[in-house]
């Protein structure tokens, strides 16, 4: 009984719940929704998200944030497109290339953040801002005009995307789930995933125990980095286009399907299942409201009120203040009784 009840109070449950709310609502507003093929070619550019909240989940439980994954996005994709156009390189060396390029980014991130002390959110705002300033620099090295992007891929590379497993399962998702079973086992069921844990729950004890904390820091933005490059790799071959300025816009999802997922933005707590299903949500969210007639430029106000609201909450479950402020007003509720 203890067990069931359990269950029944986890947050995943919730996300669960939340998903088949989203599809009982937007399925009764318009069948559109309800339609397979048209739902999993809405999500393919949102699965870019969902890859990377994955891991953007051990860069906050130990305390952290990345906001730079969206940057890292465009490198990588302007960085398969030179590499493979202009550079005469084959495409899928172009792609490993762009893989160490973002863990690359994400290392250099993370060292200054777990060996100098500074305060991630102006590490990765900054980096942001280079490799922002990379892709645009790597754009210039290519014949073609930044506006137009580089397309023409080879029909090969197109297949990561293209590919459907049983006629109905484009390969991105079948990669995305892939990648949410090795997360979960790593951060889960490895020491390197309870050294992350204890990271963010008490760094002084976790250094006192032996765990060399700057190192595992450092290591979840390498992941997150590689994370953003496979994510780029994936919307590349999506759309068959190279550019620049891809991912631009994801940051906000990203933070909220963390802050969503059950992730603490103070550290010490969350986990991958919990990211991967407030991602799918908030794709969920944003397809839904864009069938009902909401402008695609508009679709970050839902977003950004439902983080607003996630980390209220959290924010109110935490504070000692509150918290006994909603005791006693129980004690009172009851007392009346």
């Amino acid at each position: 009984m203890a067990k069931l009840k359990k269950l029944f109070m986890r947050w995943e449950l919730f996300l669960v719940l939340v998903i088949v709310l989203e599809f009982v609502i937007f399925g009764s507003l318009t069948p559109k929704f309800l339609n397979l093929k048209r739902l999993f070619s809405g999500l393919n550019q949102f699965i870019p998200v969902c890859i990377i909240s994955l891991f953007v989940t051990y860069v906050m439980i130990t305390g952290g944030i990345d906001i730079q994954a969206g940057s890292i996005v465009g490198l990588s994709s302007i960085m398969v497109g030179v590499l493979w156009n202009d550079a005469g390189m084959n495409i899928f060396v172009a792609c490993i290339v762009a893989l160490v390029a973002g863990a690359l980014c994400g290392t250099l991130s993370g060292f200054f953040v777990a060996y100098t002390g500074v305060q991630p959110m102006v590490v990765t705002l900054g980096g942001s801002f280079l490799y922002s300033g990379l892709a645009l620099a790597v754009t210039n090295l290519s014949q073609k005009e930044a506006y137009q992007g580089i397309s023409d891929f080879p029909a090969a590379f197109r297949a990561l995307s293209k590919t459907e497993l049983a006629g109905a399962i484009p390969m991105q998702f079948v990669i995305f789930f892939v990648l949410v079973v090795a997360s979960y086992i790593l951060l889960h069921r490895t020491n390197y995933g309870r050294k992350i844990f204890l990271c963010g729950v008490n760094k002084n004890a976790a250094e006192y125990s032996g765990i060399n904390t700057r190192l595992v820091i450092m290591s979840t933005y390498t992941l997150s980095g590689l994370s953003a490059s496979i994510a780029g790799i994936l919307l590349t071959a999506y759309l068959g286009t190279a550019k620049a300025d891809m991912g631009a816009e994801y940051t906000l999802p990203i933070v909220t399907a963390v802050v969503l997922g059950g992730t603490s933005n103070l550290g010490g707590s969350g986990g991958v299942i919990g990211s991967a299903l407030a991602a799918l949500a908030v794709g969920l969210l944003r397809i839904g409201l864009s069938l009902n007639g909401l402008s695609t430029q508009y679709l970050d106000i839902p977003v950004g009120i439902l983080l607003v609201v996630t980390v209220s909450f959290r924010f109110a479950g935490t504070n000692p203040r509150l918290r006994k402020l909603f005791a006693r007003r129980r004690r009172h509720l009851h007392a009346g009784r």
